[in-house]
């Protein structure tokens, strides 16, 4: 870390801010969004990091090196800087073949932070935990967890097709057990926590967020047919549901379905997804109504979701699923599966629909409610905006999370003292 009260580029920070170390071992702020190991976390981190700053604090966020030829530290914008962290070789490596990388992150974190400490580091995702965890031990130094995705919960959907480490569900129980405090994106989460043995009062729930002045109604739509558009936005792996979507579209006539995700259009017929979703079209009988666009810069993402009339987010599980609030954000109405961040963000039947994961039945029938029925699905579109404006503001989600922040701040030198 550079030294206390200035960033990179000098400027002065108020002395009752925070010195924040955020620690997101696999999902860089700076990654290109889309790929098997890239999305919401990506995306939250580097939202979070920037809400910080802007309410003042001096954020550093600490991720691998996963090039040759990036510089150890970036100045992502003021009052954030991303560190690239050594840890195995510079090169992309699937998340799940990281862990035995993670010594080498924890004893660089521990050597950075004896010579300038943070006063905090909050981690994502349970190998930053694990890296965080040891690297804090000798420091003293407060430490809080978001876990973005449980163990549990993807061996429980995914079973032999799970290729996280053996260790990593005991690991996430060390790692809870052993912060200060956890903050869950969920309240579902929190339930999860307590199955694995973490007391439910440790962990504080605080959403994920959204830049309601980016997804908006207000701003151009992408161009479209005269066919009812339903859209669906995501990481392309089984989990997300597009055969869900694809095999209720055959039951929702004069609809197409854009699935925008995964490599560039150019790849995707390399993509073994890809190709198992054109083969599900075929046999549905809708292949002349399902385009994947495959993945798309984020800066189209807004003007795609104006144009569709509803936004479907039909995965087996989802810890948050930042696609919702994105949506809510422009207006458009959600349906999406009964799961994990899903029951907290969409208010059913206000903003959208909530069905059962995996029901190709229930979603046509939710589809076909929708646009069925305009002025409702006009309803459900504004009574969306409201409700992101209410509560999923970046501005409240780091207020929030800064409120977590401080409390461990007052209580930790009390339970030292104990101890």
């Amino acid at each position: 870390m550079t030294p206390k009260g200035t960033d990179l580029t000098g400027r002065a920070y108020d002395p009752d801010a925070l010195d924040i170390a955020l620690v997101s071992e696999h999902a860089s702020p700076l990654a290109v969004l889309g790929g098997v190991d890239a999305g919401g976390q990506n995306v939250h981190v580097a939202h979070l990091a920037g809400a910080l700053a802007d309410r003042g604090h001096r954020v550093t966020v600490y991720t691998r090196q996963d090039a040759p030829d990036l510089p150890r530290r970036i100045l992502m914008r003021p009052g954030v800087e991303i560190r690239h962290v050594p840890a195995g070789p510079a090169r992309p490596i699937p998340k799940d073949e990281l862990l035995v990388h993670m010594q080498q992150f924890s004893l660089f974190l521990a050597d950075e932070w004896a010579q300038a400490p943070p006063d905090l580091v909050h981690s994502h995702f349970w190998m930053s935990g694990y890296a965080t965890m040891h690297a804090t031990r000798e420091l003293g130094l407060p430490f809080v967890q978001t876990y973005h995705a449980l163990g549990t919960v993807k061996r429980r959907h995914q079973k032999d097709y799970d290729t996280s480490p053996p260790e990593r569900i005991s690991i996430e129980t060390r790692v809870g057990l052993s912060c200060d405090r956890i903050i869950a994106t969920c309240h579902d989460e929190v339930g999860e926590l307590s199955a694995m043995g973490i007391p439910r009062g440790k962990a504080a729930v605080v959403p994920c967020g959204v830049d309601p002045s980016r997804f908006t109604p207000h701003g151009p739509a992408g161009p479209r047919g005269t066919a009812r558009r339903l859209l669906q936005i995501g990481r392309l792996v089984p989990r997300k549901g597009a055969a869900v979507s694809i095999q209720a579209l055959a039951r929702v006539p004069d609809a197409e379905l854009v699935v925008v995700g995964g490599p560039p259009a150019d790849r995707l017929d390399d993509d073994p997804e890809a190709r198992r979703l054109r083969a599900v079209a075929a046999r549905a009988g809708v292949a002349d109504r399902v385009r994947l666009t495959g993945g798309l810069p984020p800066e189209d993402i807004p003007a795609l979701l104006r144009a569709a009339d509803v936004v479907l987010c039909p995965a087996d599980y989802e810890p948050f699923g930042l696609v919702p609030l994105e949506a809510m954000g422009c207006g458009t109405p959600v349906i999406a599966s009964a799961v994990g961040g899903h029951l907290d963000t969409i208010d059913d039947p206000v903003t959208g629909r909530l069905v059962p994961p995996g029901d190709r039945n229930a979603l046509s029938e939710a589809i076909t409610d929708l646009l069925g029925n305009p002025a409702q699905a006009a309803a459900c579109g504004a009574a969306g905006r409201r409700r992101v404006l209410a509560h999923y503001g970046w501005n409240r989600v780091a207020k929030a999370t800064e409120d977590v922040y401080r409390e461990v701040l007052v209580r930790r030198p009390a339970a030292m003292g104990v101890a």
